[in-house]
């Protein structure tokens, strides 16, 4: 949906398994629908889209483009980003770290992200900008030489030279967004903030590095890295690197007491990848692969930041808190600067394996009630209208 200061605010629609084209279409059927007409029944619905590498290949046969255009155009919906980060399976079987393969050392990685651009040049509204995410990099340890530093480097600049060329022929704004995350290549503002220097000191003065790429900001991610979002956001802004979007998210937060960590056990399962950062009295960051091996640990900090997606609507309960407030320091600062970034997505992906206290209501209740905090929180802060 299109709010009151010109920004667009959508789910995203990787909470939903769909690997096919037929299989993600059908919960664009069964699901976004009915959440939009929880939603905003009679208005323009924004959809913030999920493909997989799978799905996009399928989708961009003509036929299949044209009947979905048309299914957009039936409903009244649109789609102005796009999650690229997951290339494959991402529900129902094991994903841990091998989300971030193929990452930016490899072709594969950068042919899928520019055919996620090219249709979204085709899907786009007139007049909109389109936003693609993707994995920041790659996971940490998969980086172990310079020659894959470069590589990756090297990948992301054609694609932003296709981005560009995509531009000049379709007249629509475009870019894309690395999503730094926990333990992974971009895992901090600061790493951030070197990466995009570094880029712009082997290709200077090329104005389309700016324009065509800049930073998925996810306020679970940054959280966990015990980041604050003014100083964050703010030193992204010196160096002049874009906010491609906002996910919207929380992490959880906890204090690894015998109490807490038994809490934290029911969040420890074997789909996706949970990394840990604890911080000690003295301030110094402790990072965990996963919540499982954290658990195990005799870590004696003072707090964990958990790396799970919990709904944005979700109170603190016993046994566990989450980072709301690094979110509502994220929309602070959107309402002081609302040109910071027009995209807008709420991005809570676990459902199926979150602990059953969470998720006592159906899929499509739980997104309702996230849109209905999040424009809460929006309208709080002159951001959304009614």
């Amino acid at each position: 949906m299109r709010l009151i200061q010109g920004h667009h605010l959508a789910y995203c629609t990787n909470i939903h398994r769909g690997e096919s084209w037929p299989e993600t279409q059908a919960a664009l059927e069964r699901f976004t629908l009915a959440v939009r007409e929880r939603v905003c029944p009679g208005q323009r619905y924004g959809i913030g889209l999920r493909l997989s590498a799978r799905a996009a290949r399928e989708l961009a046969d003509p036929p299949t483009l044209a009947a979905f255009q048309g299914w957009l155009d039936r409903h009244d919906c649109y789609v102005f980003t796009i999650n690229g980060f997951p290339y494959g399976q991402f529900h129902g079987e094991r994903v841990k770290e091998q989300v971030y393969q193929p990452d930016w050392t490899s072709e594969t990685r950068l042919d899928y992200t520019n055919c996620l651009f090219d249709l979204l040049a085709e899907l786009l509204p007139p007049g909109e900008e389109g936003s693609v995410s993707t994995v920041p990099g790659s996971f940490k340890e998969f980086i172990t030489t310079a020659g894959q530093e470069k590589g990756m480097r090297h990948n992301l600049f054609r694609c932003v030279e296709h981005i560009a060329r995509l531009e000049e022929k379709t007249g629509r704004r475009l870019h894309l967004g690395l999503e730094p995350e926990p333990l992974c290549y971009l895992e901090t503002t600061s790493e951030t903030v070197s990466f995009f220097e570094r880029l712009r000191s082997e290709h200077p003065r090329d104005p389309r590095l700016a324009r065509c790429l800049g930073v998925n900001y996810d306020t679970c991610h940054l959280a966990v890295e015990f980041e604050e979002p003014a100083e964050a956001l703010g030193r992204l802004q010196r160096h002049e690197i874009k906010i491609s979007k906002l996910h919207f998210s929380s992490a959880l937060k906890a204090r690894p007491t015998p109490a807490d960590r038994a809490a934290l056990a029911h969040f420890a399962e074997d789909v996706y990848l949970h990394q840990v950062v604890a911080r000690t009295a003295a301030g110094s960051l402790i990072r965990h692969r996963d919540l499982a091996g954290a658990l195990a640990s005799p870590d004696e900090a003072e707090e964990w930041r958990v790396h799970f997606h919990i709904p944005l609507h979700c109170p603190p309960t016993s046994g566990f808190d989450n980072t709301t407030d690094h979110l509502l320091g994220v929309l602070d600062f959107l309402a002081r600067e609302p040109g910071l970034c027009a995209h807008l997505e709420m991005e809570t992906y676990t459902w199926e394996v979150m602990p059953p206290a969470l998720k006592s209501r159906d899929v499509v209740e739980q997104l309702a009630a996230e849109y209905d905090w999040c424009l809460g929180q929006l309208r709080r802060r002159a951001l959304a209208g009614g």
